[in-house]
């Protein structure tokens, strides 16, 4: 395991979500900090009568417009932003808040595909923080934090939504189900994605147990949309639809992708829905995993649109799927070298991604750029690395473990030293304490080779959000 420093690109600001010499307004940077001052969600015991004594304090702007809500482990946000365009291409104005944010906060509020402006944000911030500062005062007085973080800035999104207004609400929960601070909502439609491992410290340590919070966005009368899941997790999720009262939909049963074609740019795709056959589809998003949130964010809509019974018009959704983005998913951000960002940051996520790296890439040598925060498995990301890219392909792999900006990221020598236990060769392993001294000579080593290698950045989100302000501003 060697060290080096080599510097190429100039850091992002520590702490603001904002690169150094962001042409981004001051307001938007104080909103900012006044968040971050907040309390982290991890850094409490769950609760919701925070959020719903804030919604009842500001009018209930989570009843604004009804709410399509996700949850799972991995592919909310991609699967929060197929169902945001198969709603916009049927003329349906959207209001979508999903998290974490790669570059800038506002990325986590959208109206319509785009990103809130910045006055906006500025400006329901200042309307809805002398409420905030009350139910502050009121849970202090109890002996409880105040509103955290997540909390403030879900309220903000329902606030904006309500200002704007939208039509409908696409939200992303944080953490969880039961006790995230999106569950003030009363969605008309629950989707669960993939539920695997991640945050155990706070959801549970057994599938069931994961699944069990993440079922409490099932509500009553509701529609359950459901990715294909094991065995004991899709029996908790039925167990709480039936609880409740409300319609299930199971990928596998219901629902599925039909066909699948991968191409350059994407792939093309053919998918049953709830009510109908739904033929070549273009999806410009990589592996089979995003074929399967496209048949969950297509059941999610006919599910919202007719409940389940009447088809959408394949024309239609054929422009909604088109116009699919997903940034920070096997995108890739630069050639001359290629350059590939994933933000996969759990060991599922990791071998999802590496089927479709290894399905849609054709490169000899990979130059692995991997940061992880300290909250999640990196052992287990560094094993699924270890099998999906040195093991079980002909690829010559290096790997360079380096950490992002986060004051959460796991030091780099540490990382290191993790890499080792999960079984890779200590002369593969080159340490970086900086993200950009990596990112830098992963990509001159990439660049020497001609067009025969890549460098793939992965293992948190905060690394690959980095890496992209990084590279627009120095590339």
């Amino acid at each position: 395991m060697s060290e080096s420093n080599t510097g190429v690109f100039e850091s992002q600001a520590p702490g603001t979500g904002l690169s150094a010499g962001s042409s981004a307004g001051s307001g938007v940077e104080a909103v900012y900090a006044d968040l971050l001052a907040r309390a982290p969600e991890n850094k409490m015991a769950p609760r919701l009568d925070a959020m719903q004594r804030a919604v009842e304090i500001l009018g209930s702007p989570e009843k604004a417009a009804p709410a399509i809500h996700i949850t799972g482990t991995n592919g909310k946000t991609s699967t929060a932003r197929m169902i945001e365009r198969l709603l916009m291409a049927h003329d349906i104005r959207v209001g979508r808040y999903t998290s974490p944010h790669i570059s800038k906060v506002t990325e986590r509020i959208s109206i319509n595909g785009e990103p809130v402006a910045d006055d906006t944000f500025v400006r329901i911030w200042d309307e809805i923080s002398p409420y905030l500062a009350i139910v502050d005062a009121e849970l202090e007085s109890e002996g409880a934090p105040r509103i955290t973080y997540f909390e403030a800035l879900t309220l903000l999104a329902f606030a904006i939504f309500a200002d704007e207004p939208v039509d409908v609400m696409v939200l992303e929960v944080g953490i969880g189900g039961f006790w995230d601070a999106t569950n003030v909502a009363d969605a008309q439609v629950s989707v669960i994605a993939p539920i695997s491992y991640d945050h155990t410290d706070m959801l549970g340590e057994t599938l069931a147990e994961i699944a069990t919070e993440k079922s409490g966005i099932i509500k009553p009368g509701g529609f359950l949309i459901s990715a294909a899941q094991k065995p004991e997790t899709a029996e908790v999720l039925l167990e709480r639809a039936q609880e409740v009262g409300a319609s299930y939909r199971f990928e596998g049963v219901e629902f599925a992708p039909t066909d699948r074609k991968p191409g350059v740019g994407g792939q093309m795709i053919s998918l049953r829905g709830l009510a109908g056959e739904y033929e070549n589809i273009a999806l410009p998003l990589f592996g089979d995993y995003q074929a399967d949130n496209a048949a969950l964010a297509l059941a999610a809509v006919e599910a919202f649109l007719g409940g389940g019974e009447k088809p959408l018009n394949i024309d239609v959704v054929r422009d909604g799927f088109e116009a699919v983005t997903s940034p920070g998913r096997l995108e890739t951000i630069a050639t001359k070298p290629t350059v590939v960002v994933d933000a996969a940051h759990n060991p599922h996520g990791i071998r999802a991604s590496a089927t479709a790296f290894k399905e849609s890439f054709n490169f000899s040598n990979v130059y692995l750029v991997v940061g992880v925060l300290g909250e999640k498995d990196a052992l287990g990301i560094f094993e699924a690395l270890r099998e999906e890219y040195r093991d079980s392909t002909d690829f010559a792999v290096k790997i360079f473990v380096t950490a992002s900006a986060s004051a959460r990221a796991i030091e780099a020598t540490r990382l290191g030293e993790i890499a080792l236990d999960a079984g890779f060769d200590g002369n593969d392993i080159t340490v970086f304490e900086k993200l950009p001294d990596a990112v830098g000579e992963a990509m001159e080593s990439a660049g020497a080779e001609d067009n025969s290698s890549a460098v793939l950045v992965t293992g948190s989100i905060t690394v690959v959000g980095d890496t992209i302000m990084l590279l627009g501003e120095g590339a």
